[in-house]
């Protein structure tokens, strides 16, 4: 009964890749190549949510080359890891999840949502994405994020498929700046994983003129009547800027507020000429008023508490005791 079982299932799987594939119009793929090659690759259940899905090419070679054939002229460079650029909502997390199951799928003997594949035999799929945090345990979300990156760096071979979806979001702009960059260079360099990496960090581009093994990659954007339009189409280069007001108006943040946005987007950093005044943030001179601002004692001390509190490993209740210590201190 076990066996008959155990066969029933097989075939229960092997129909339906069969059933799939047919009334999907899936390819047969070709497995152990020395690359990622696929033309047209699709999202599995994405494109049948959707009336028209837009798919997108992948093309990624082996690790690095040796370091004495780089040095003879013997080999060139394809690239393997591609930095993923563009606004939210273009398709850059679609993209990454719909490489990592076209490569599942394969292995798992499937045919795949594309119009060609040829794919390597890969050791594993390793994933950094979305946000999540863990309150019971005292875990930020970063915090998770840098322990599921860790495990990423320590365990990823030259065979596996590396997806990063915007690493080093959770804290400053420099520090996210800096571990995303540290991050490629590691994985470039030591690992040589087949890596996809999708940020806002528009600075990584850099990594592509300095590192043989990187390119870049962005979604296309258009203007229509004053709207941004998202194309979900996959180019050469880096995005071109981030959108991120326009796709807050289309989520529904209230008008003023995306107005001000704008207006502060624009106004940007404050020229030698006219000095912004720290007193009013940015908002200009509020009827002769001056606001109060703390003594530099006071500012030096704050500056150090804050320097001192450690927020990646903070409880959020250890975090609301420290900001109200903080707050009765400038009263």
């Amino acid at each position: 009964m076990q066996a008959l079982a155990a066969r029933l299932a097989r075939l229960d799987v092997l129909v339906s890749f069969a059933e799939v594939a047919a009334r999907y119009d899936y390819c047969r793929p070709t497995v152990g190549a020395d690359g990622i090659d696929v033309t047209a690759g699709r999202h599995p259940v994405v494109e049948r949510t959707q009336d028209a899905f837009v798919p997108n090419d992948t093309h990624l070679g082996s690790g690095p080359v040796d370091a004495a054939a780089r040095a003879d002229g013997d080999a060139t460079q394809d690239p393997f890891f591609a930095v993923v650029t563009g606004p939210n909502m273009s398709g850059k997390s679609t993209y990454m999840r719909q490489v990592a199951l076209v490569c599942l799928l394969a292995q798992a003997g499937s045919f795949v949502p594309a119009q060609s594949a040829d794919l390597p035999i890969l050791d594993r799929i390793f994933t950094r994405v979305g946000a999540s945090d863990d309150i019971a345990g005292g875990r930020s979300t970063f915090m998770i994020e840098m322990t599921e990156l860790a495990t990423i760096l320590d365990a990823a071979t030259a065979n596996s498929l590396v997806l990063l979806d915007e690493v080093g979001r959770g804290t400053s702009t420099a520090d996210g700046l800096a571990i995303a960059r540290a991050v490629t260079e590691f994985l470039h360099d030591e690992v040589g994983a087949y890596t996809l990496f999708a940020t806002h960090h528009h600075d990584l581009t850099d990594a592509a003129d300095d590192l043989d093994g990187v390119t870049n990659r962005h979604f296309e954007t258009s203007r229509e009547s004053g709207e941004v339009v998202f194309d979900h189409e996959l180019a050469p280069g880096p995005a071109a800027a981030s959108y991120g007001v326009e796709v807050a108006s289309m989520a529904g943040v209230p008008e003023s507020v995306v107005d001000r946005a704008r207006v502060l987007l624009s106004d940007d950093e404050p020229t030698a000429d006219t000095p912004a005044d720290p007193a009013t943030n940015g908002h200009g001179p509020t009827d002769g008023a001056t606001e109060p601002t703390a003594s530099v004692s006071e500012t030096t001390s704050l500056e150090a508490a804050l320097r001192a509190a450690d927020v990646a490993t903070m409880t959020p209740l250890e975090a609301l005791n420290t900001l109200a210590t903080l707050k009765d201190e400038l009263e």
